[in-house]
């Protein structure tokens, strides 16, 4: 089984290089289940039911997102629009699943592929530098409980290395993958952990890397050489969709490779 991850996608320009690649990627490798964090593809800050639903077309089966999650407060209707235990899209749009109880959305969504196979995709989001969370470790722990398919990928929004490292040990043996999104550099660091679940520390970001993590360089600059406040934009030039390649055995839920992919225009 064929599961492609792709990283954070970053406004127009992300959305333009994930349109032009997404499908002859899923095509060329067979892919069984594909994945895409879409928490910045709204300008840069958050993502909205329109391109949710435009993701969808173009292949995603579920959509992960992240800290900007409610950036665009319009997504708050579209994730409370279907029940729990819906299929339709707007269930397919996880929110990270450690958030504190009583916010919208879910963070997990398990489903079937085309050929018959149970998955599940879990949402979550670190606690160090980021806050408004629960601890990861044991809200993982509680989620796993109630998961019964084999096929498990993780998206882990989270700014620390180590904690992210410390989580895909934590998982090892226990999901098909752990994949690190939010700092938009991807990292050379994708292996197959010791009992067999896939790990990659940043998958990188889909968007504009003629930029500061996809902002428009000058603007970045300004802030940090005066301290100054401004308004930040999605940059475009230099787009490229970062992505990782994970293939597992179905029955077992472990992963047997995991590769880096980066195609620009």
């Amino acid at each position: 089984m064929n599961i492609l991850f792709v990283g954070d996608i970053f406004g127009s320009a992300g959305r333009r290089i994930v349109s032009e690649h997404l499908g002859h990627v899923r095509e060329n490798y067979g892919v069984d289940l594909t994945i895409i964090n879409a928490e910045n593809a709204a300008g840069g800050f958050g993502v909205t039911p329109g391109i949710a639903e435009d993701m969808f077309e173009l292949g995603a089966d579920v959509l992960t997102t992240g800290n900007h999650v409610w950036d665009k407060k319009e997504l708050i209707e579209y994730l409370n629009s279907v029940p729990a235990d819906s299929q339709e899209n707007p269930r397919r749009v996880l929110r990270p699943v450690n958030y504190y109880p009583g916010v919208p959305g879910h963070g997990v969504f398990a489903g079937v592929t085309a050929g018959g196979v149970p998955y599940a995709v879990v949402n979550l989001m670190g606690k160090v530098f980021m806050g408004g969370t629960e601890d990861p470790f044991r809200a993982i722990d509680k989620v796993l409980e109630g998961v019964s398919a084999k096929v498990i990928v993780i998206d882990f929004h989270a700014e620390a290395t180590s904690e992210k490292v410390a989580m895909g040990w934590h998982l090892d043996g226990r999901v098909t993958a752990v994949l690190g999104t939010h700092t938009h550099i991807p990292t050379a660091d994708e292996r197959i952990l010791h009992k067999g679940t896939a790990y990659q520390t940043d998958v990188g970001m889909s968007g504009p890397y003629d930029s500061v993590i996809g902002v428009e360089t000058d603007m970045v600059l300004h802030r940090f050489r005066t301290g100054m406040p401004g308004k930040f934009e999605a940059a475009k030039g230099n787009p490229k969709m970062c992505a990782a390649l994970i293939e597992c055995d179905e029955r077992t839920g472990r992963a047997s490779s995991i590769r880096r992919i980066m195609l620009g225009e």
